[in-house]
Formats: structure tokens, C-alpha cells, sequence
């Protein structure tokens, strides 16, 4: 009895002290189940550690190698990232090239590049919500800069009056994406096809269609090479 006594009280001893020990504070970080999920091998995609033994004092890695070897086995030369077919140029999945004008080009962008989505009383609905959620706040529901955030920053453009009806599909789509005085650039929150919806309920409904481009949509096998130039 009193052995099986001990015993027991020496299972719950051992017990209280693995608890305690697995413990993290301070600069004790306790011990980790499978650390390998949650520190995985990082590979670095323009450099690689080929030495298979770097980092062996420190590896904890189930296949044997030095916790630093980040060396990717199965491409040429070890490489992490393969690099793109010389020559190529990346397309998204509506055949649209990147958009390479820079934010200063804004008269060149104005003069070339042009609306590749054919206009159509969708686009047109399609555009007036995107405008709702993405321009209003500054240019107001009607586009007459008196939005919230316009009535008080202040400088924000009517684009119902002035100078700003006889602007280029070209110019509004450039602004959009690369910004222009207070205007932020929104070619990261926008895809390039809602950009150019907003493009046309801006020309179409506020603006009442005028300088605005003949929207030509590419046939069906052939390339459309408008909406973003590649040099």
C-alpha cells in the first residue's frame, strides 16, 4: 500500500513538474510540440544555402539537413523561384498587359491609352456602383466634388464643370491608377476592368458623353493591346 502510495505521488510529482516547465514567460520560451509548424524553413527566392550541414548545431528538421540549407533540389541550380521564358510579358486573365505609364506620363496616358470594355447599359450600372463606392466620398454623389471627405479637405474636382468634361477616357483612367494632386492613386484597390467602368459612367452619365472613346472590344482569338502599353 504505501509503495503504490509513492508511486502515486511521485506520478502526480513528475506530472505538476512537466506542466511547469512547459510553461513560457520571460525569457523562457518553454517547449514547442513540432516546432516545425511554427518555424518553418524559409526560402528565399533570389539566393539559396546550398551546404547541406549549415546550421546542423541548430536543425530540429525531420529530413536531417542544417536548419539554414533553403536550397530547392527539383529546380536548375538549386533555384527557389524559376525565373519567367525571356521575353515574355505577364497578362491578367482578361489579356490585359501591365500598366507601365508612369505617374508623370499622364499626357501620353491621356493621348493613348484608350477604353478596351464596350459601353453598354450594364458597364453603365456596374460603373455608377463602383463610382458609389469608390469616388463619392471625395467627388459626391453627382461627381461635384462636395462629397464628405471633399467639403472638408476642399480642392477636389468637379468633374461636371470645367476643364474636366472634355478630359480623355485615357487621362480619368491614369488618375485613377496612379493618383494626381489630392487625389490618391487607386490602381491597388481597383482592378483595371472596374477602373474603366468608372471610366464610362463618368464620360456617359456625368459628364454626358463628351470626348469619350468608341469602347472597341477585341474578337474573340485576337489580342487587345489598348488598355495598357508594354513600353
Amino acid at each position: 500500500m504505501k509503495i503504490a502510495k509513492t508511486l502515486g505521488l511521485l506520478g502526480i510529482a513528475v506530472a505538476g513538474i512537466s506542466l511547469v516547465a512547459c510553461k513560457a514567460g520571460g525569457d523562457n520560451q518553454g517547449l514547442e510540440y513540432a516546432p516545425q509548424m511554427y518555424h518553418s524553413v524559409a526560402y528565399e527566392p533570389l539566393t539559396q544555402i546550398k551546404d547541406e550541414t549549415r546550421g546542423e548545431w541548430l536543425s530540429t528538421r525531420e529530413d536531417g539537413k542544417g536548419e539554414f540549407f533553403n536550397s530547392n533540389i527539383y529546380n536548375p541550380h538549386g533555384m527557389n523561384m524559376r525565373e519567367p521564358v525571356e521575353g515574355t510579358v505577364p497578362r491578367n486573365k482578361e489579356g490585359y498587359l501591365p500598366y507601365r505609364y508612369k505617374a508623370f506620363e499622364i499626357d501620353i496616358a491621356s493621348a493613348n491609352v484608350k477604353n478596351p470594355i464596350k459601353l453598354d447599359d450594364e458597364v453603365l450600372v456596374e460603373g455608377q456602383r463602383l463610382f458609389g463606392l469608390y469616388c463619392t466620398p471625395c467627388h459626391g454623389q453627382g461627381g461635384e466634388g462636395d462629397g464628405p471627405v471633399g467639403n472638408i479637405i476642399g480642392g477636389v474636382a468637379n468633374l461636371k464643370g470645367g476643364a474636366y468634361v472634355g478630359l480623355s477616357e485615357g487621362h480619368i483612367f491614369h488618375v485613377i491608377t496612379k493618383g494626381k494632386g489630392r487625389m490618391g492613386a487607386h490602381g491597388s484597390q481597383i482592378t483595371p476592368e472596374n477602373r474603366w467602368k468608372i471610366v464610362h459612367y463618368v464620360k456617359q452619365k456625368l459628364q454626358g458623353g463628351q470626348n469619350a472613346d468608341n469602347a472597341v472590344v477585341a474578337e474573340a482569338g485576337q489580342e487587345s493591346l489598348v488598355e495598357t502599353p508594354a513600353n
